[in-house]
């Protein structure tokens, strides 16, 4: 009697950083990337998530200085739980996108961070072992210009091949300059 074989095949695996949830159009470009490969392909998925405390005092500096209190432990504990239970749901979400959008043998398993989300790829890059990353954000005119965008960062950080695609927008919005990507500098 002969035991059943094990599929040899070695996954190939990419770290994908995303800003917002996937829509359809996302996951079919990011699937369709990877349609030539033999290997089953893995999706790492990365989605950062805002600290409530951090976010709460930013906002509240900014609203009205000194003058407004930082709200008490209980409330910043309950707004964080709802950021990180909205934040699960997107990711779920994008992670069932993925694997609809991809060949039989694509799996996707994502986590939330709340660290610099360029480490936080940095580190899913290493712990993984991706062949590459890509990431997706909107665009961010200001810090592209200054090379500070998550994509500049990651590109100096990394040691594999980067990818950044814009969010909700078609390959030919995207490199025909004509998508909300596009780019005025």
């Amino acid at each position: 009697m002969t035991e059943p074989t094990q599929d040899a095949r070695t996954p190939y695996d990419v770290a994908v950083l995303f800003e917002q949830e996937l829509s359809e159009l996302d996951a079919r470009q990011l699937t369709s990337l990877h349609e030539g490969l033999d290997d089953p392909v893995v999706y790492h998925l990365l989605l950062p998530v805002e600290d409530a405390a951090a976010t709460m005092a930013t906002s509240l500096g900014v609203l009205g200085g000194a003058d407004l209190a930082m709200p008490d432990s209980q409330t910043v504990g309950d707004v964080d739980n709802a950021i990180v239970e909205a934040g699960q749901e997107s990711l779920q979400r994008s992670i069932d996108l993925i694997v609809a959008a991809g060949k039989a043998d694509t799996t996707a398993r994502g986590a939330l961070t709340h660290d610099d989300p360029v480490s936080a790829l940095a580190d899913l890059v290493t712990r993984v072992g991706a062949e590459e990353a890509i990431i997706l954000t909107t665009s961010h005119v200001f810090s592209e210009f200054f090379h500070v965008d998550w994509a500049s960062r990651a590109e100096r950080k990394l040691h594999v091949p980067t990818l950044r695609l814009i969010e909700h927008e078609s390959f030919d919005a995207q490199s025909a300059g004509a998508g909300e990507g596009a780019s005025l500098i």
